[in-house]
């Protein structure tokens, strides 16, 4: 009930605009992982190496990385309803295109351009939560569309799988990015801010002010608008000890996500002989176990909490655990039996999904005037590792043996536990080397 009008109910339009960004979620790593489930035909059709095939794996994060910060400030200056609309068609269409594709230089183009224009996407979906809900609810929020890179693709697997038995790569690429192009106009057609939407009541609107939502983003402008950059703010992010300690974890978190989205399906038929179609119901299966590891590295996190652990590191205790469990992929060089191979796979991205939180140490560690450019360099490094993953992988496997592979990706993972560890230490935000800011805290 509405505690500022017990005579009106606020609406839930806002569950409406977090339906149709999951569903923007879905759709942009179907996008990314289409190659994955198209990769072994790709590479049969123009005789790739498993270098070339880690180097267009890569492209797509070379330009996502590169437009990363230029998206950010498109989205400060453009509605939403528009920027994810040409965001959503431009992506799409560039996916259209990649299904007449005629060898390694036009397939690397065309998925460096898919990155360039899913670069705003996430920044968006972030403006559109801060908009939409009030500081209560976003955690949650961000949780569901968050959800969307996992459940979406679990159900998803099988069905591209299917997709491609009957129309083939090329048909593959068309489908998924006709997908994409009607979901820009329907985007477009529903999406509205809250102070713009003709069915969200004055109680809606009351309460997402009241709960900290920024109807008009004014309030983060300003916020930008009171500090200017300094290029001694980037030095002193990059000269922290702990810091360095969540970069390197979030490298190591990110390292085993890129692995399942791209060289796994490819993994399981051509290096596991796994038939195709099967392929794509097995490769389901640790898309739905990391979709378990969000929602339980939660629960693990909030009753630690109820026990008196500190927030701190109720938070930091599943990401180390997650980055543990993320190194059993390892355990997949030591069986046969399909059905095992999928259980160690399952496990370590479980392990992913337990981890996943991180985030929340960019607020908790990071100077409080510095978490901005603290969170893009944590972005960075951790975005990084999709064009240095999938590269490596490419190499390690080079001589038709993927076991080099996994060891390396089971490395990272417990390097990233050993950073959380013994770099991130004792969870307490870092004092700043800048005296203007110290004067100001003593103030």
């Amino acid at each position: 009930m509405n505690k500022l009008n017990p005579a009106v109910k606020p609406t839930k339009i806002r569950h409406q605009m977090l339906f149709l960004i999951f569903v923007n979620v879905v759709i942009n790593y179907m996008d990314r992982s289409n190659l994955a489930v198209a990769a072994s035909d790709i590479g049969k059709e123009f005789k790739f190496s498993s270098v070339q095939m880690g180097l267009i794996f890569s492209a797509f994060s070379w330009t996502y990385l590169l437009f990363q910060i230029p998206g950010g400030i498109l989205v400060k200056h453009v509605s939403p309803r528009i920027l994810y609309a040409v965001s959503l068609i431009t992506w799409s269409f560039a996916t259209i295109v990649q299904g007449f594709a005629r060898g390694f230089s036009t397939l690397f183009g065309l998925r460096m351009v898919t990155g360039a224009f899913e670069a705003p996407a996430f920044p968006i979906n972030n403006r559109v939560v801060s908009t939409w809900f009030p500081e209560n609810e976003r955690a949650s929020a961000i949780g569901v569309y968050t959800s969307g890179q996992f459940l979406g693709l679990a159900f998803l697997m099988p069905v591209l799988s299917k997709i491609q038995s009957y129309v083939g790569w090329k048909g593959l690429f068309v489908v998924t990015g006709l997908i994409g192009v009607v979901w820009g106009f329907v985007w477009y057609f529903f999406y509205r801010d809250p102070t713009k939407h003709k069915k969200v009541n004055e109680a809606e609107l009351k309460m997402i002010a009241s709960g900290g939502g920024l109807l008009n983003q004014t309030t983060a402008k300003e916020a930008n608008s009171k500090r200017t950059f300094k290029w001694a703010d980037l030095r002193e992010v990059l000269s922290h000890r702990k810091l360095w300690g969540i970069y390197i974890g979030q490298f190591a978190v990110n390292s085993t996500l890129w692995f399942f989205l791209t060289w796994f399906p490819k993994y399981l038929v051509d290096y596991r002989g796994m038939n195709f179609i099967q392929s794509g119901y097995w490769a389901s299966i640790p898309y739905l176990a990391a979709f378990c590891g969000v929602l339980s590295s939660g629960f693990l996190s909030d009753y630690l909490i109820r026990k008196g652990v500190s927030t701190a590191k109720a938070r930091k205790r599943p990401i180390i655990i997650g980055l543990l469990i993320s190194a059993l992929i390892l355990g997949a060089n030591y069986v046969e039996a399909p059905l095992l191979v999928i259980l160690f796979m399952s496990l370590s991205f479980f392990g992913v999904g337990f981890a996943s939180i991180t985030w929340i140490f960019v607020s908790t560690l990071a100077p409080k005037h510095l978490i901005d450019i603290t969170g893009g360099v944590f972005n960075f490094i951790g975005q990084s590792s999709g064009i240095i993953v999938p590269i490596a992988i490419g190499f390690l496997a080079s001589g038709g043996n993927f076991a080099p592979a996994l060891i390396f990706v089971a490395a990272l993972g417990l390097l990233g536990a050993c950073s959380y560890l013994f770099l991130v230490g004792n969870v307490e935000r870092i004092k700043s080397n800048d005296q203007d800011e110290l004067v100001n805290e003593k103030i």
